[in-house]
């Protein structure tokens, strides 16, 4: 069974070398942070260089369309022989959306409802990024029910760092 790993940047490796995963997607700005483990040929690492926030802020990087467009298309090339590892700083915002995104680009038919309370049982402390939700709500034509999906099993636990967890695509 297809199987997504979700983690934080410092649990990245030992996630990588525990579930043997080949594929790897990195959602964080400060991409100079990552060093990719070993196992991951280059091909199979996916960089989306992105802050974790939800409205255009000077400085900071937006999570937009392209970022979006490039996970759909990396997680619909993922063989899912192996497991896929996403993860961003915490492991709670950027990468839970992720995980969503991808389950929910995976699955065509599978209910959003059922991949969100999927993701809620899996990890107390995810809380999507809103905007990337949106955004692949709108690229995957779900009419909104992915953004009222994830707005129903609400804000995670507040946590600095959040415990690695997968989520199964099936």
């Amino acid at each position: 069974m297809p199987v997504i790993h979700v983690c934080s940047l410092a649990r990245l490796h030992e996630t990588v070398e525990a579930t043997g995963a080949q594929h790897v997607v990195t959602l964080l700005k400060h991409t100079d942070r990552v060093e990719r483990p070993r196992s991951v040929v280059p091909a199979n690492h996916l960089i989306l260089g992105m802050d974790d926030i939800t409205v255009p802020t000077d400085g900071y990087t937006i999570p937009c369309d392209e970022h979006v467009t490039a996970l759909i298309t990396f997680v619909r090339g993922w063989e899912r022989a192996k497991p896929l590892v996403l993860h961003c700083y915490a492991g709670i915002s950027r990468s839970t959306a992720g995980a969503y995104v991808a389950a929910c680009a995976l699955n065509p038919r599978r209910d959003e409802w059922a991949i969100a309370r999927a993701l809620r049982r899996a990890s107390a402390t995810a809380t999507p990024n809103s905007r990337l939700v949106a955004l692949a709500d709108r690229v995957l034509g779900r009419d909104g029910r992915m953004v009222a999906a994830i707005d129903a099993i609400g804000r995670g636990e507040i946590a600095y760092e959040a415990d690695p967890f997968r989520l199964d695509l099936e």
